[in-house]
């Protein structure tokens, strides 16, 4: 993807002034979209054993990391942006150990410095698309995983809940009254980046990198990894809508979430 050449830059300014008010809304607990539609799947995928050494990409504020060191594992996790690796590390570490670091995902060469054949899984939970150059992360993996390592990822759905999406409401009569709710999608195959708000009270829009289905796949399979589990994630129909037109259950036929598990060959 072609990115302008401060955007890496702009994308960790943008974190470091919303690490607070992120941290405020996702707590210890997450909010819908995690408790229901992310860590589930994750927590499935990724079938944590006791003494196993987990990395956590672009952490955030630690929630994942904490949920995992609960389960028993070890886990190394980074993000770059100091704010929220501070607030990470201000939280109590569950007994089997976190280790927290302020690491770029896009400097491969830091990447690889947190050990190579370490790792007996990866997750990077809803960040591929905050990151401005995901090569350099895909290309240091078969190294930091030890053989037949997994990686687990969640996105936004790419061909759903991508940057371009406009949310609608559709009305007609045709002696009864019907509604339907729908997405509609206008960029998906072609990488662009783009402002946006993950959440409505932050005090500054982040920049998002969509890329398509087959920009993840494609890089993942150059990098001697196959996907071995793939999950779509929609709320259910009674799932309430937090505003009028925010993801929810009038959306329920529509994936905002997607999670995959790639192995190592």
């Amino acid at each position: 993807m072609s990115t302008k050449p401060d955007s890496n830059q702009i994308s960790r300014d943008a974190w470091d002034a919303n690490a607070e008010v992120w941290d405020a809304r996702m707590g210890d607990e997450g909010n819908d979209f995690f408790q229901i539609l992310q860590w589930p799947v994750i927590a499935s995928f990724l079938n944590v054993k006791p003494d196993t050494h987990i990395l956590d990409i672009a952490c955030g504020n630690g929630l994942t990391s904490r949920k995992i060191a609960e389960l028993g594992a070890s886990v190394t996790a980074f993000d770059f942006s100091s704010e929220l690796i501070r607030i990470a590390s201000s939280r109590p570490i569950p007994s089997a150990g976190i280790t927290y670091r302020i690491i770029d995902a896009t400097d491969e060469l830091s990447l690889l410095a947190l050990g190579e054949n370490t790792y007996d899984a990866a997750l990077c939970n809803m960040a591929l698309f905050d990151i401005a150059d995901i090569g350099p992360l895909f290309r240091a993996m078969p190294k930091l995983l030890k053989p037949h390592g997994i990686f687990v990822f969640s996105l936004m759905h790419p061909a759903f809940n991508n940057p371009s999406a406009n949310h609608i409401i559709e009305e007609w009569d045709d002696g009864k009254i019907h509604t339907r709710y729908a997405v509609k999608i206008s960029r998906y195959m072609t990488p662009f980046q783009s402002e946006g708000l993950a959440l409505r009270n932050q005090p500054k829009p982040q920049l998002y990198f969509h890329r398509s289905l087959q920009d993840y796949f494609i890089l993942a399979f150059q990098n001697g990894l196959v996907l071995d589990g793939f999950a779509e994630r929609a709320f259910s129909p009674n799932h309430p809508q937090n505003a009028p037109l925010s993801w929810g259950g009038k959306f329920s036929e529509i994936p905002p979430v997607l999670v995959a598990r790639m192995r190592l060959l």
